[in-house]
Order: structure tokens, then sequence, then C-alpha cells
């Protein structure tokens, strides 16, 4: 913590996030806002996994596996599994849009392990003072990701069950004389589907971050304590959400290939 700041500054700062602003008439809070910490890891992030799993792809050897490929396919064993569990359609790309879902999301969460001064001290020397390092603490990117999977849902509903959505939109849950009450219900059901997914992320990562800054404003040769507990349990959270988000999204996609 620096000793230039208030405790309540430094909270501020560490939940403030680096900001380009395309229309300035707006103020930095404007639609058009691009919060650039979150948009630079979690596209470094995901350009890291892709590059990675093509090299583990490419150097893939028939007989015994060595520890990366082998820690891979543990992971993909999981999805796969997981997806066959939940999923009873047809779609090639369920599975591997949960693989991409997990894996992603995780180690976005995992950014929130790293100290909490470190990025924004080391990118302080370059002058960049705002730096937010866990893309999934922020709104932006839990509602692009959930918004994503919610216009895949209106997309299997539509492509799969054509003119039999219309039946089903307006007969259920109460019948077809209750279509007034049957519409609405409907509506609310699917809008709540992206908010469920990006609020819980979004909570949850939050809540993990602004712990970690509060542990930081304790005197250093007392926040290992605390620090190591809280991580160590962070690990678990943080592995949860990753895996909510993954099997939510193969459970919404299941839905909307499947009758009620």
């Amino acid at each position: 913590m620096s000793e230039t700041m208030t405790s309540g500054e430094y909270i501020q700062h560490h939940l403030d996030h680096l900001t380009v602003d395309l229309n300035p008439h707006f103020g930095t809070s404007g639609f058009w806002s691009f919060n650039l910490d979150t948009l630079f890891v979690s596209l470094v992030i995901g350009l890291s996994l892709a590059a990675l799993l093509r090299y583990i792809a490419v150097k893939m050897t028939p007989g015994v596996p060595g520890k990366l490929q082998n820690a891979v396919e543990i992971v993909i064993g999981f999805v796969q599994g997981t997806v066959h569990e939940s999923y009873h359609g047809k779609s090639q790309l369920i599975a591997p849009l949960a693989l991409v879902v997990f894996l992603w999301i995780f180690w976005m969460n995992a950014m929130d392990l790293l100290p909490v001064d470190l990025l924004p001290h080391l990118l302080g020397l370059l002058g960049i003072h705002h730096f937010k390092n866990v893309p999934t603490a922020d709104p932006n990117a839990t509602f692009a990701m959930s918004i994503s999977v919610f216009l895949l849902i209106i997309f299997y509903n539509v492509t799969v069950k054509g003119w039999a959505l219309g039946k089903e939109i307006l007969t259920k849950p109460f019948g077809p004389y209750l279509f007034f009450l049957n519409v609405p219900f409907r509506i609310i059901e699917e809008v709540a589907k992206p908010f469920t997914l990006a609020l819980r992320l979004f909570g949850n990562m939050f809540a993990g971050e602004l712990i970690f800054i509060l542990i930081a404003l304790l005197p250093w040769w007392l926040q290992w304590l605390p620090g190591g507990i809280w991580a160590i349990f962070h690990i678990l959270i943080i592995s949860i959400q990753a895996f909510i988000f993954m099997m939510l999204t193969i459970v919404y996609l299941s839905m909307a290939h499947e009758t009620h």
C-alpha cells in the first residue's frame, strides 16, 4: 500500500479500470467507453490458450503422453463427460464451446491469485496508473460472454424447433388457454439466463478481488497468513465458478434443443 494513499483511496485505485472513451462528450462512463485492461488480459489469455492447445495437438504422441498432454487430456475427458451427461442434442459445437468456456474463464479467474500490487506497480513504471487484472471481475466481460451464449440459445431454439417453438411459447407451462400468462413467463425465463450467468460469475470474482485488496491493507508482515489462507480457498472458488458457467451453458443449450 502506498504511504501517500488513505485506505479508501487505495481501494478505489484498485477498483478503477484503464478506460478509453470514444465519445468524450459523455465522460469516461459513457456507453462507448472501453475497459482496456479487461480487453487486453482476456485477449492475451485467450490467444495463449489457443496457442498452447495448438502446440499440444501438434506434438501429441500416441504412446505414453507427457505431463502437459496428460493434463490437457484429463480436462478434455472431464468436459466431454459433462457434455455427454447433460446435453442430448446432435450439435458438434457444444463440447468445444464448453471446453473453451471452462478453460478461458478458469484462467481469467486465476489472475486474481497474482499479488494485488504486482501488475499495477509494474505498469505504473510505464505511466499506466490504473489496471485491473481480473477480467471476470468486470461485468462488461461476464455479460459479453453470457449474451454470446444467449444468442446461441435463441439460434438453436429457432433452428431446431422451428414452428414448434411458437406452440411451446404459447402453451407451456399452463396450457393453451392461458397463453397470455405463458408468453410473459417464457420471456422472463429466457431473459433471466444471461443475467444468471453474468452476475453470478461477476459477483463472486469481484468479492474475491475485494477481499485480496482488503488483505493488502494489512501490514506486510501480517498479510501472508490471511492472504495465503484466502488464496488456497479462492482456488476452489475460481474452479467452481468456471465449472458453473460451463455447466449452465451446456444445460441452457440442451434445453434449446429439446421440447418441454
